[in-house]
């Protein structure tokens, strides 16, 4: 019988192979959902609130007759209070966090009378999709309505499927917390073309933020353009590095927190050595024995796992860097000494009491990260994601006349003697 999880010694080239295998388990978006996607995109753009309420009623067995707005305030009354109370102080450190990133509008004086500068503006309207297919996730309206705050963005429309035939309350109280403008019961791929074109009821958005299932992310792709969009998130990802300091039962709880997340969640543990390795794979199989979620996350395990020993700490961080994970944990004892190393992770994890749900849920940095592989070039959501920069410039006669020689020299060059005439003819 074939193990749940096989530990391999690095060789140089394995290893690799093995982390080309996880990059394409997701694969490309499928034809057929892609074509799906287009129809109920055309769809809602042709028939709006209609559209909305067949498919509503088709996919999530809601019927939305009486309309898809509601009064999440009213909602947000049902909340524990235990849960409110601790939402709302991660709603603080996510601002602490997020408020250091706001960039300021400048300008610059230079000769002859010109200025020229930026100004950093708020995006007008943005929606907000929150999933809750198999679970309410309260965390991830935080994580994306308090940047927009933060921004200046001036409407704040969320979109989430019913749960249990309505608002799950601390879905409500979040929207609340954060400060959520209107939200409606809508979810997948319909909720993103209402944003995107506008119906009858449901306000056209300038982008659309928050994770979705293959149908709503491939909705968001084939939107792009139509409408910004935040970023393609696949399934989630944790690389956990792992020295002989580390301790086995909490190395497999935090890699559990990923794998119970989705079939296809990538789980990748490295470590130099190889006593704590097996010591991890058998605390692996300890506590998936009463997951509650173990199907899920033993699936998960099954495909989508490497666990490997490295010959030492800087072979670990550089095949870290390869694979670029979404979530990276350093369990070692001197977190802080390797950090200069990491060059492609969405978020790192330092030390044995940072768990990756300390991130998710509230210390403050954004939980809406870039994933496979993307690291290498995306970043975490942040205010930057919700803010646009409008360029200006003021020239005199005098400056206009300083520089219209070589205004002239570049636009003929181009073989663009309108752009050049524009500047001469002021002077003729």
């Amino acid at each position: 019988m074939q193990k749940l999880i096989e530990i391999t010694i690095c060789d140089g080239k394995k290893e690799y192979e093995i982390f080309k295998a996880l990059e394409a388990r997701a694969g490309e978006v499928d034809d057929k959902v892609a074509a799906q996607v287009r129809a109920i995109i055309a769809d809602v753009k042709a028939r709006g609130d209609e559209a909305l309420r067949d498919y509503s009623l088709r996919f999530d067995k809601y019927d939305a007759a009486e309309g898809f707005e509601v009064d999440f305030a009213e909602q947000a009354k049902r909340c524990a209070p235990q849960v409110r109370q601790a939402m709302e102080c991660a709603a603080e450190n996510i601002r602490a966090f997020h408020a250091r990133q706001l960039r300021q509008s400048w300008y610059a004086d230079g000769a002859l009378g010109v200025m020229m500068g930026q100004r950093i503006r708020g995006l007008h309207r943005v929606g907000v999709y929150v999933p809750a297919g198999t679970a309410p996730l309260p965390s991830s309206v935080l994580m994306n309505v308090v940047p927009a705050k933060i921004a200046g963005v001036k409407d704040i429309i969320m979109v989430t499927p019913p749960w249990q035939g309505g608002v799950d309350p601390s879905i409500a109280a979040a929207a609340q917390i954060a400060g959520v403008d209107r939200m409606f019961l809508l979810g997948s791929a319909w909720s993103m073309a209402a944003l995107a074109f506008g119906t009858q009821t449901v306000p056209k958005v300038d982008k659309i933020v928050g994770p979705a299932n293959i149908y709503g992310a491939t909705a968001k792709k084939l939107l792009y353009g139509t409408v910004d969009i935040d970023m393609i998130a696949g399934p989630s990802e944790i690389l956990v590095v792992a020295d002989e300091t580390a301790n086995p039962a909490w190395l497999a709880a935090d890699l559990l927190s990923q794998a119970e997340h989705d079939v296809l969640a990538g789980i990748i543990f490295l470590s130099t050595s190889h006593n704590i390795a097996e010591r991890t794979v058998a605390e692996l199989e300890r506590q998936l024995a009463v997951l509650p979620r173990k199907d899920i996350a033993s699936e998960a395990l099954r495909n989508n796992s490497a666990f490997l020993v490295c010959e030492s700490m800087a072979q670990a961080l550089e095949l870290a860097n390869a694979y670029a994970p979404e979530h990276l944990e350093l369990c070692v004892q001197n977190p802080l000494e390797l950090l200069g190393a990491v060059d492609n992770a969405g978020s790192v994890f330092l030390g044995h009491y940072t768990p990756e749900s300390v991130g998710d849920y509230y210390a403050g940095p954004n939980h809406v990260l870039p994933t496979g592989g993307t690291p290498r070039f995306f970043s975490p959501l942040s205010v930057d994601d919700f803010v646009k920069k409008q360029q200006f410039i003021h020239y005199t006669e005098e400056a206009l006349r300083r520089d219209m020689a070589d205004i002239v020299t570049i636009a003929e060059a181009e073989l663009l003697d309108a752009h050049a005439r524009a500047a001469k003819v002021r002077f003729e």
